[in-house]
């Protein structure tokens, strides 16, 4: 049985991230896109992922970014895969040379399958909830019965788990891994330790199911 990834996202801090690891996550995102609460800068990241376990992927979060903005952290970051969370077309998500996430926000009558065919050439589609103008990080859920299930993607689940409701997601949508942004938070950006564990141990016990 394998068993389901888990992706923190949206670290800004070394200790947050070393704590992570210390709880067996999977991938630490790193959110480069200037809006959000949780936006990092290069030198930020490089204190962050500096000198880190080996077997952690770091996974550097872009919306709409400029090519040199990307290269720009590319070069002086150890990213190992990119998640792109705007409107990134198929040619711009794989001019890179890196593995990557195309995130897709769930709106009323999107055709996975469509989706999964357009970027075929990306790891997973990474599934958030839809609301307009915010390009992810909501904190909210969407309705899971809308995943298809004769995508042949991997499936991230993403948009407002917990350590409530997570174990209920791998269930019911059983994804290849799940990532957790808001869900572990004290507040934006700066991750709840007991909130981390406890949302390991509901991916573990849905696993182990």
């Amino acid at each position: 049985m394998m068993r389901t990834r888990v992706k923190f996202c949206g670290i800004t801090r070394r200790e947050d991230a070393l704590a992570a690891i210390d709880y067996g996550v999977d991938a630490l995102g790193l959110v480069f896109y200037p809006k959000s609460p949780r936006a990092v800068t290069i030198s930020q990241a490089i204190e962050i992922t500096q000198n880190l376990p080996p077997f952690i992927t770091i996974v550097g979060l872009f919306v709409n970014a400029q090519e040199h903005e990307i290269k720009d952290v590319l070069n002086a970051l150890p990213i190992d895969t990119i998640q792109f969370h705007g409107d990134e077309s198929p040619a711009q998500c794989n001019c890179y040379n890196k593995p990557y996430i195309k995130a897709i926000s769930m709106k009323e009558g999107i055709s996975l399958p469509q989706v999964a065919e357009i970027y075929k050439q990306s790891a997973a589609l990474l599934l958030d909830t839809y609301q307009q103008g915010i390009p992810g990080g909501t904190g909210q859920t969407f309705n899971w019965d809308k995943i298809s299930t004769d995508i042949t993607k991997e499936i991230i689940l993403a948009g407002g788990l917990t350590p409530v409701n997570v174990a209920q997601g791998v269930r019911q949508v059983k994804p290849y891994g799940v990532d957790v942004s808001g869900g572990i938070e004290q507040s934006k950006g700066i991750k709840d330790t007991i909130k981390m564990a406890a949302f390991m141990k509901g991916v573990a016990s849905a696993d182990s199911r």
